[in-house]
C-alpha cells in the first residue's frame, strides 16, 4: 500500500472514530492536529503526501502525523514492492483447514474465554464445518422454537 492510500485510509477510520460518519477531510484533520497537538502541517503539503506528489516526508511530520492517527511511524512509509498484509503459508485443505484456522483463532481470543473456548472445541471436532452450519441454523430460529432445541438437547443428556 503507498503512503497516500494509508493516509485516505487513516482518514476514513479517523472519521469514525470521531462519529463523522465519513472520513475526515484533509482540512479537518489538519485542524484537528494544530488544536489537538499544538502543531501540525499544512493543508498543501498534506494533499501532496496523499496525492503522491510528494513521497517523502520530514521525520518531524510523521510523528505527527503517527500522533494524531495513533500508529506507529513506521506505518507512514510506501510499503516495499510485492509486500502483503497476510502470510501466505499454505494451510491443509478440507474440515483441517477450518480446524486450523479456528485453533488459531482461539488463540487470539484469550481475552474472551468463553468464545476462546467454544473455538478451541471446535477446532477439535472431525467436521467443524457441520457445527457451523447448524450454528447458522441455530441462528435463524425464533427464541421460543430455540428454547424448544435447548429442551430437546436437555432431555437427551439426560439418557445418557
Amino acid at each position: 500500500m503507498r503512503l497516500g492510500e494509508k493516509l485516505q485510509h487513516l482518514r476514513f477510520v479517523e472519521g469514525s472514530h470521531r462519529g463523522l460518519g465519513r472520513p475526515m477531510t484533509k482540512a479537518e484533520v489538519v485542524r484537528a492536529m494544530g488544536a489537538e497537538l499544538g502543531e501540525g502541517i499544512s493543508h498543501p503539503y498534506l494533499c501532496q503526501l496523499e496525492g503522491g506528489s510528494r513521497v517523502h516526508m520530514t521525520s518531524r511530520t510523521r510523528e505527527l502525523l503517527a500522533r494524531f492517527f495513533k500508529v506507529l511511524p513506521g506505518y507512514l512509509v510506501d510499503d516495499p514492492e510485492g509486500f502483503e498484509e497476510t502470510p501466505r503459508t499454505e494451510l491443509p485443505a478440507g474440515p483441517e483447514r477450518l480446524r486450523s484456522r479456528l485453533a488459531a483463532q482461539a488463540e487470539e481470543l484469550r481475552d474472551e474465554p468463553f468464545l476462546a473456548h467454544v473455538m478451541f472445541k471446535l477446532s477439535r471436532v472431525d467436521n467443524p464445518g457441520r457445527y457451523v452450519e447448524l450454528l447458522d441454523r441455530l441462528l435463524e430460529m425464533s427464541p421460543s422454537a430455540l428454547d424448544r432445541v435447548a429442551e430437546s438437547i436437555g432431555q437427551q443428556e439426560g439418557v445418557t
